[in-house]
């Protein structure tokens, strides 16, 4: 199937080979174009700014409020325009002139690329760290080193001669040098944001060179932002180059780990390990280490930064795909697409079909409570041989199948895209399992995610307090009409004899009855089920740890454990404590209980010897405030202290909202005032042996003492269990 012939889902405008579109005041799009060639091409383009309004400008069908379109000559006049008819009626605009050309004029960008048709830059930079400090500072300490790869495979590496401002000088040049000559659409890097790009903009700013990286010459440009993903407020930088875009790795592995929740830590050599892209035999530094390194070894420095930007190409390429394929979607430039949430994107296509048809919006809906999925626990404790069946998108299906839609969408877009991208996304991964090659089936992989995603966010946009066509009843009624198949579900089973254990939203976990066969049983619940709602019988367990709702442990047949829920795998545990728990997991599920108090025993005593390194003991938190945000809620006595905050505040640097700090206790006392006793975990020598054992033990103690009902007792020794 040729998806992107569906105008209404990749717009209507089938220009190819759009790389980028800029604003150009006062009244133009400059469109960057790749030519065959492979160079690039600027096309300028007359641009009229516009908006919605209840009055003023050109009439829209249908009876919706918003029935007036109001097209302006530029954007000072579409910013007078809008502010006077705002202070008499109703009106939307859309604030990002880039979006509202895409918008109107039907354009994507990508059109007729691949994503190996990209041009892919990745950066990185080493940086000097001045004795007696923790951390490098742009104002005293300069880069060391910048390294470049790009998606051919090129790389290239200067080393800067230590002391030598000349040295770096040349070095920022021959980067901006670089960039013009690899002309690239991206450029990657990881933490780019927050460290590389703030960094090199300080030091150039520092010795007087202009980073002169836009495809139309024009500097490198930032202003503060912030970005949420999931709980997590990120305060950064962020970063413009004009007719490029900028990807962080770091921010997509924070997207990743929304729905996985599979990361130990968002640092690159730790994401790298995740998906296997980490060079064998990798150079591993850290801090000082780097120092020395760079002084007195320099191919172990060299293959250190190198490595560095091989493993940000590598994980750029799985974890940007979907994005790039959402750009041939979305009215949006890459770079917003990857930080827009999805809500909004599926707005944006409403907003950009409305307008081709000159339609009047609705305006969002009043925002109410209702009640959400159906989840639910029946069973406590090592149950084996699990199955689990899935309901086939439930949500999707259960508003396709019962015509739960917005009453706004008088054109019907909701259920139309809905079912489009449903069918497209079977037949992609139709196609994926009769591909065998490579390339063909990284790209169908891709569109079969991406229609994945753009599916379970209709129902969340449903609920989307901004939406044109939410509709809060639909909402209400999708989750009702789902509780409903799911409750009807885990009464059939448990008539056939089957042992339920868990619910969770979609899917349930079970133990089927010992004489009746799976396949039949699936069979069976399948007649049972309204037509257009599937259930699919997708995976057999060793065994299941259920602790409580939404927190379980399974053991798959290969061995594999996986591990769901905060109470079971928290980032906010201190790593030894991860390590204690999913070694107490694997006891459990393997049948092997009467091993956890020896496990427990043994940690205990490595605490005490101190013989576990700092880097298992410290606690890693992300800052949730800005540090000025943080004290003033301690000045309103709002909120209690925080070690991680507190050692932010001591340390003197430029923490911001989302930073993370890695601390560890001190002390002899197993019961002490965290933030009092706090210490960087940067900081901790082994000489000093000041780390807390008392406090640590403590800790193991009290985990363990929650899954001592799931272990046996054991009355002749004096230990936890007994």
């Amino acid at each position: 199937m040729k998806f992107t012939e569906n105008q209404q889902l990749f717009g209507f405008d089938p220009t190819e080979r759009i790389v980028a579109v800029e604003f150009s005041e006062p009244d133009s799009a400059e469109v960057f174009l790749r030519r065959a060639d492979g160079s690039t091409e600027i096309k300028r383009e007359k641009f009229l700014p516009f908006f919605w309004s209840a009055e003023g400008g050109e009439t829209l069908g249908g009876d919706a409020p918003l029935n007036h379109l109001v097209k302006t000559a530029d954007w000072l006049s579409y910013q007078n325009s809008r502010a006077e008819l705002q202070k008499t009626g109703a009106v939307f605009a859309i604030n990002d002139p880039v979006q509202q050309y895409l918008t109107a004029s039907g354009r994507t960008l990508f059109k007729g690329m691949a994503f190996e048709d990209l041009r892919r830059l990745q950066l990185d930079i080493e940086t000097a760290s001045t004795a007696g400090f923790e951390f490098s500072s742009a104002e005293r300490d300069a880069i060391t080193a910048i390294a470049l790869s790009d998606s051919s495979g090129w790389e290239e590496i200067v080393v800067i001669e230590n002391g030598s401002a000349e040295s770096e000088r040349a070095a920022l040049e021959w980067l901006t040098a670089t960039m013009q000559d690899r002309d690239p659409d991206v450029i990657e890097g990881h933490n780019l944001f927050k460290f590389d790009l703030p960094y090199l903009t300080a030091r150039a700013k520092k010795l007087k060179v202009r980073l002169a990286w836009g495809r139309d010459g024009s500097p490198l440009k930032s202003r503060p932002s912030r970005l949420q993903i999931a709980e997590k407020t990120i305060q950064y930088p962020k970063f413009a180059v004009r007719g490029r875009h900028i990807a962080d790795t770091w921010i997509l592995a924070q997207y990743y780990d929304v729905s996985s929740r599979e990361l130990a830590s968002f640092g690159l050599k730790s994401v790298a390990r995740h998906f296997g892209v980490a060079e064998k035999g990798r150079v591993l530094l850290e801090g000082a280490e780097i120092q020395r390194a760079y002084r007195e070894d320099a191919a172990a420095f060299r293959t250190y930064a190198l490595q560095d930007v091989r493993e940000t190409r590598a994980l750029a390429g799985i974890l940007s795909r979907s994005y790039f394929l959402q750009a041939q979607i979305f009215p949006y430039n890459y770079q917003d697409v990857i930080i827009r949430g999805n809500a909004t994107k599926i707005d944006a296509l409403f907003l950009r079909e409305y307008l081709r048809r000159g339609q009047a919006l609705p305006e969002p809906p009043e925002t109410r409570p209702f009640e959400g999925g159906y989840t639910d626990i029946f069973a406590t404790g090592v149950i084996n041989n699990v199955w689990h069946c899935d309901v086939t998108s439930l949500y999707p299906s259960v508003m396709l199948a019962f015509g739960l839609v917005p009453k706004t969408d008088t054109l019907g877009l909701f259920q139309g895209l809905l079912g489009d991208l449903r069918t497209f996304r079977l037949a992609a991964k139709s196609a994926l399992k009769s591909t065998r090659d490579p390339a063909e089936r990284g790209r169908l992989d891709a569109l079969q995610t991406t229609f994945k995603i753009l599916i379970n966010s209709f129902y969340g946009y449903l609920g989307f307090a901004q939406g044109h066509f939410a509709d809060f009843d639909a909402a209400e009624n999708v989750t009702a009409k789902g509780r409903e198949i799911l409750r009807g579900m885990v009464e059939w089973l448990g008539a056939q004899g089957a042992r339920v254990i868990e619910i969770d939203t979609d899917g349930i976990y079970f133990q089927p009855p010992e004489k009746k066969a799976v396949e039949e049983l699936e069979k069976g619940l399948a007649a049972e089920l309204p037509e257009g709602i599937e259930v699919e019988f997708d995976k057999r367990y060793t065994a299941m740890f259920s602790y409580k709702a939404k927190n379980y442990a399974l053991l798959e047949e290969s061995g594999a454990m996986v591990i769901k829920g905060a109470a079971l795998k928290s980032r906010g545990m201190e790593p030894f404590l991860r390590d204690y728990l999913e070694a107490l997991l694997r006891l459990l599920l393997e049948g092997k209980p009467e091993q956890a108090a020896a496990l427990r025993e043994e940690l205990a005593a490595k605490i005490r010897q101190r013989e576990l390194p700092i880097t298992a003991l410290a606690k890693t938190e992300s800052l949730q405030d800005s540090l000025a945000a943080y004290q003033k809620k301690i000045g309103a006595s709002s909120r209690n202290r925080s070690a991680a905050f507190e050692l932010a505040i001591k340390s003197g640097r430029n923490y911001q909202a989302g930073d993370q700090i890695s601390y560890y206790i001190t002390g002899v006392k197993k019961k002490v005032t965290a933030y009092e006793n706090a210490r960087l975990a940067s900081e901790w020598k082994a000489a000093s042996g000041d780390e807390n054992v008392e406090y640590y033990a403590a800790k193991l103690e009290e985990l363990a003492k929650k899954f001592e009902e799931f272990v046996p007792r054991a009355p002749a020794q004096d230990d936890l269990f007994s």
